[in-house]
């Protein structure tokens, strides 16, 4: 939460209240209360394969587990927005450092010098290692044209990579959830064997958000997610004290479909008890998700993308102790976390990223903190760096705009692409469609996947020269043998209460349509016959002619041995 004691000083060491501050705070809460409704979990969570008769994945379905790539990606959320001059300190610039924040910087005698150029605070000392084996990068002056300095449109920023938002008018999908929505089209009725993604924290972060669900298994807390890791169920039902409760055997029973219906509570428990530690570490909530995330990938559990995170980076008063204890937590876990992967050789398919929906300013303020700023730098630990290094250019401190912010030297997005394409092996193609058509612009932090020649990248407004990427046909559609079909809804209007799907075929095919509640129960055949090439509009309700009570229902699309289910709304 923000301080709301500031002036409007409009000096550079002091900061400004946000604008509907109060407002975003609200709307925040709001959404994350909506989000929490029900058990946090993933949008197949209503979909047990118990109530299924699914066939199994087909292969565009399959296409994560299939890839070219047994990597794994974490990512690290600093929330608050955390500072980047006392996380990596700019030696070469160090009397304007020291100059701007006279009460708060870190002394000379108490900075690790990694390089000549650049070093970190001694309480970061645990990072040492890592940058002695080549497991530590750091990339400078990350962030964005215009950068919002709310903690809601910021960290929505991040996370739907529209540069577009204002407030809450931004895009409601992730870059994580396009992704996802791409490999799992039919995921509503046939979700794969194991969570695409896991998060910890954060219900109302648009990361894992794809358009018709989030792709994360998510818990509240860790807490949680240790629960369902021992014991395979998200509700204790035999210890839960059922006998004070009123409503004792309705509660029991809920909460016993939930732990039916919370298909990969299992998955997870049986990862957690083939997956051991093998370092001791601290006894903190940062810590403790680092070593539950280590036991689920030394225990193979199947999934490619965790997301974490460690509050308390807004650090608007008495910093110096703040920081010191958050980035000390930080260095020590992930240190221990990467000592933990070593015992069983995956810490090489495991790379970590940290990201915080803004920095702070230069300027100390009034209260021994820092204000929102603008650019800060992005940490990446692993051995998959192949040598650790500063990466990019640091922003100057000489010439701050006239709130004291850093500008940017890094597009954030350009971390993603990169990240995408080259660490998870995504076709450069789709990184740009998932990213908003932001062309990609790699940067070479040690892996490659694509083979990209990193000397040819242009960073301008321009795209770069990439190399060759799969044949598309007309319909957009990579590769010759997947079948391209678009799926549209008819907008509700006060008189039009009947939904319709609408097919635009390249081809003539079979078409084969199915209806289902959110139980996963099939409640009709929607269309079941040959379609010729064009444009096709069908009415559910026509088509099914047993009554269909309003709710939300799922259908399902097949096409030869493609499949896509979206969800619809019928009054």
């Amino acid at each position: 939460m923000c301080d709301t004691h500031h002036t409007q000083d409009t000096s550079p060491h002091k900061g400004l209240e946000h604008e509907g501050h109060d407002i975003e705070h609200k709307n925040w809460s709001r959404r994350s209360f909506i989000q929490a409704l029900g058990i946090a979990g993933s949008g197949s969570m209503f979909l047990g394969s118990n109530m299924l008769s699914a066939s199994a994945p087909s292969p565009l379905t399959s296409a994560i587990a299939d890839a070219e790539t047994d990597n794994i990606l974490i990512l690290i959320r600093l929330s608050g927005g955390n500072d980047g001059l006392s996380t990596v300190i700019p030696i070469q610039q160090y009397d304007t450092y020291a100059n701007a924040r006279p009460n708060i910087y870190i002394p000379e005698s108490k900075i690790l010098k990694l390089t000549d150029d650049f070093g970190i605070p001694t309480y970061m000392d645990s990072l040492e290692p890592l940058w002695g084996e080549g497991q530590f990068k750091a990339v400078h002056g990350v962030g964005y044209e215009n950068q919002s300095l709310s903690h809601f449109t910021g960290s929505d920023i991040y996370a739907n990579t529209d540069l577009t938002s204002t407030g809450f008018s931004g895009l409601n999908t992730g870059w994580m959830g396009r992704h996802f929505e791409e490999c799992y089209p039919d995921y509503l009725i046939n979700p794969p064997e194991a969570p695409a993604a896991i998060q910890i924290g954060n219900l109302s972060n648009l990361i894992f958000q794809g358009e018709e669900t989030n792709y994360a298994f998510v818990t509240n807390n860790i807490d949680q997610l240790e629960e369902i890791a021992e014991t395979g169920f998200f509700y204790d039902i035999e210890n839960a004290p059922f006998d004070n409760c009123m409503y004792g055997d309705q509660l029991k029973f809920l909460r016993g479909v939930a732990n039916t219906t919370y298909e990969y509570a299992g998955k997870i428990h049986e990862a957690y008890e083939r997956g051991q530690n093998q370092v001791q570490y601290q006894e903190n909530g940062f810590a403790r998700q680092l070593a539950l995330l280590a036991r689920l990938i030394k225990g193979n559990l199947g999934t490619k993308v965790y997301m974490i995170s460690m509050g308390g980076f807004d650090t608007h008063g008495n910093q110096p102790e703040a920081h010191e204890r958050l980035m000390s937590n930080l260095s020590i876990a992930v240190n221990n976390f990467y000592e933990d992967l070593a015992f069983t050789e995956q810490d090489s398919q495991v790379l970590s990223m940290t990201f915080s929906e803004f920095g702070r300013r230069i300027f100390e303020n009034g209260s021994n903190g820092t204000d929102h700023g603008k650019a800060a730098p992005t940490l990446f630990f692993g051995s998959g760096l192949d040598g650790s290094a500063f990466v990019g250019d640091h922003p100057s401190l000489e010439a701050p705009n006239g709130r004291g912010n850093l500008e940017y030297t890094m597009d954030f997005r350009d971390l993603y692409a990169t990240v995408l394409a080259e660490w998870l092996c995504v076709p450069i193609a789709k990184v740009e469609q998932h990213l908003l058509d932001h062309p990609y612009q790699p940067v070479n932090l040690g892996f490659n996947c694509s083979g990209t020649d990193f000397d040819d990248i242009v960073y301008s407004d321009d795209p770069p020269t990439l190399p060759d990427t799969p044949p598309r046909d007309e319909e957009g559609v990579v590769g010759s043998e997947e079948i391209g079909f678009e799926v549209t809804h008819r907008p509700y209007y006060p008189t039009q209460r009947t939904p319709h799907i609408y097919l635009e075929m390249p081809f003539s095919a079979h078409v084969d349509i199915q209806l289902y509640n959110i139980l996963g129960q099939n409640v009709g055949t929607v269309f079941n016959e040959m379609m010729l090439e064009g444009s096709a509009e069908i009415n559910i309700r026509e088509r099914v002619r047993d009554s269909l009570s309003t709710g939300k229902y799922i259908y399902r699309i097949q096409v030869g041995d493609q499949k896509m289910s979206k969800s619809v709304m019928i009054m």
